[in-house]
Parts: structure tokens; sequence; C-alpha cells
């Protein structure tokens, strides 16, 4: 074969949402942290990013993880998740999705009936206890970076819902989040569409409007991501992440849930020691709970914990030929919605 580059990708997925774990062929990656990976993604190379989450080689749906080599002593490995926006520096389902894929396939030794895995991230350190029986990763905790609220009760004027409030807060990436009934619809499957275009403009008029800097990781910023959400009437938290350039998280998502919590925690609705169930948009649940009080910068934090769980279901490699005139990827209006127009 003549291909130029070939990245062999573990197929995972957490709770429904897909995270493929790009295990062997990936290229060095400059830069000292994983923070400094991630802005160099971003800011001066995406080509690998395109190349494994644009079409014809990749889909709207999921992420690809980049497994990295950690740059803290304390960790295993290191990861920088890859999406068809940008490069992310954290994610719940991610973690759980690369923490199975390293010991379902030997990258970790597993040991039952539980390993404990600590990833480096760009957004810092996620500790992941895996329980384990009969070679299997059953389920995955997730202790989570330090999260804290950046605004509460912020609000926007709207052309479609008038003045819509909202919280931003910080869960390992920047959140607003938004209660669902302030857009007329509800979380379920069938409203995806009606909820996907929704997130999609008010993330954009959100980051228009309100700039947000990480207080010591500059290399995260802007509002990554609009999370609608409900509460059932037994407490379960209903939620549905929207994702660029059209989607919706299928899993209850773990950086989201991590950043409500800061804000159920700031409004003295939730302490350390409570836990609660998170529902997403296809039924599917993570257990989220508040491990400890902390700061960020001088200013409150939580720690937040996560439990789901991660199944792996293929292996594939991905090639390039290096005469492809598709190279460089391309995403159609037909199944990436409308946002599709804005990825060159």
């Amino acid at each position: 074969m003549r291909w130029k580059r070939t990245i062999q990708l573990l197929d995972v997925h957490c709770e429904g949402e897909i995270g493929k774990v790009a295990l062997g062929g990936v290229p060095k990656i400059p830069g000292n942290t994983i923070a400094e990976q991630l802005d160099y993604i971003n800011t001066k190379d995406d080509s690998l990013r395109r190349f494994l989450c644009l079409e014809p080689r990749a889909s709207v749906l999921g992420s690809v993880n980049l497994l990295l080599p950690a740059k803290r002593p304390e960790a295993d490995w290191g990861f920088v998740i890859l999406q068809a926006d940008q490069a992310h520096a954290s994610s719940g389902s991610n973690s759980i999705c690369v923490t199975t894929a390293l010991l379902e396939s030997g990258i970790v030794e597993m040991k039952e009936p539980e390993t404990v895995v600590v990833l480096d991230t760009a957004a810092g350190l996620v500790k992941a206890t895996a329980t384990c029986r009969d070679g299997r990763c059953e389920k995955v905790k997730l202790t989570m970076v330090p999260c804290f609220v950046e605004q509460l009760d912020a609000e926007i004027e709207t052309p479609d819902w008038g003045r819509i409030r909202f919280d931003i807060s910080y869960g390992g990436i920047f959140y607003a989040l938004v209660d669902v009934a302030q857009i007329g619809t509800t979380i379920e499957k069938a409203n995806a569409r009606k909820l996907v275009d929704a997130g999609m403009v008010l993330k954009d008029l959100i980051n228009k409007q309100i700039p947000v800097v990480h207080p010591e990781i500059p290399e995260i910023r802007g509002v990554a991501y609009v999370m609608f959400r409900d509460v059932e009437p037994d407490g379960t938290v209903r939620t549905a992440t929207t994702m660029w350039p059209g989607r919706i998280d299928r899993s209850p998502c773990g950086t989201g849930n991590s950043a409500n919590l800061a804000v159920l925690h700031a409004r003295g609705k939730a302490k350390v020691g409570d836990s609660f169930l998170s529902r997403s948009i296809i039924g599917s649940q993570f257990e989220v709970g508040l491990s400890a009080e902390t700061t960020v910068a001088g200013r409150t934090a939580i720690i937040p914990t996560i439990t789901g769980r991660g199944w792996t279901f293929g292996l594939h490699q991905v090639s390039l030929d290096p005469f492809d005139p598709l190279a460089e990827g391309f995403a159609m209006t037909d199944t990436w919605g409308p946002e599709a127009g804005r990825i060159r």
C-alpha cells in the first residue's frame, strides 16, 4: 500500500456516545503540556483532526481521542479529544472511553476488582477508578478536575425566544446551562433537531457577547457547548448537550453535569457527599457526586465525580492515500446540518 498515514482506532462508546481511541500511529504533537498540545492542534495544525473527524473517513457522530504520553509524572496516559469543530480539553464520556480502551486492550494492566488509571488532560488530572471483572471494565468512576461557576443568571436577547436566562460554568470546559422550558420544548429524542438548532444559535450569541477564559489555563476559552437541562419528578437531572456542527451528546455528559453541579453548589442546592442520577436524551445514565470543595484562582470550586460505563465494539485503522484529493476532509449539510457550511 502507498498510504501516507495510518492510525489504529479502537471503537468505544460510553452510554451511547462514541469516543474512538487512537491507539497506534498517532504522530508526535508539539507541546510541553497536554494543554499546549491541544492549543497546537487548534491554532497551528488541525490536519490530524480533520483527517480523523471529517468525511470521507468519519461522520458527524462521536469523538476521536488521541492517546498521548503523559506529561505529568503522576499520570499514566494523556489524551486530547478531537471533534468536528476543534480539539477539546476535557470530557467525562471520553475519559470513560479512554479508560475502558486502556484496560481492555492491555495497554494498562487490568487488576481485579479495581484498577486506578490517572489521565493527563489539558484541564488537569482525572482519576479513573475502574471496576473490573473477568477481563472486562464494568464501570468507571471519574474524579474530575476542579469546577466553578463563571456567571449565574446571565441573560441574552434572542430573535426566537425573547430573553433567555442561563448560567455559565466550568466543568473541564465552559458550558452555558439553559433550562429547556425557555425554548418551548422538552428533552426527548423526537425534539433533537429543535434542541440542536437552538443550541447552535445560543452558543454563537453567547460567545459573541460574553468572552470567558480559564483563570489558570489560557488555552481553555469560550463556551464550548450549550447544555439544556430539566429535572424529572424523581429528582433525576435530564440533559441534552448540543455539539457543533449540529448534534446531541448521546451520554448524559460528564463535564456538563460537573458544570451543573458547580451551579447547584453555588445556589446551596448541593453539598459534599450528595449524589444524584443524570439521564441523557436516549435514557442512559451517569451517577453524579460532589466529593469535595476547593478553590480555583481564589474562587469557590468543587470536585465532582462521574460514574458511567463504556463498551468496546470494534477495531479498525484509518489510512491516507497521498494522492487523495479529499485529504483535508469535508462535511455536507444533508447529514451535518446547516452549520456544515462553516467547515473549511
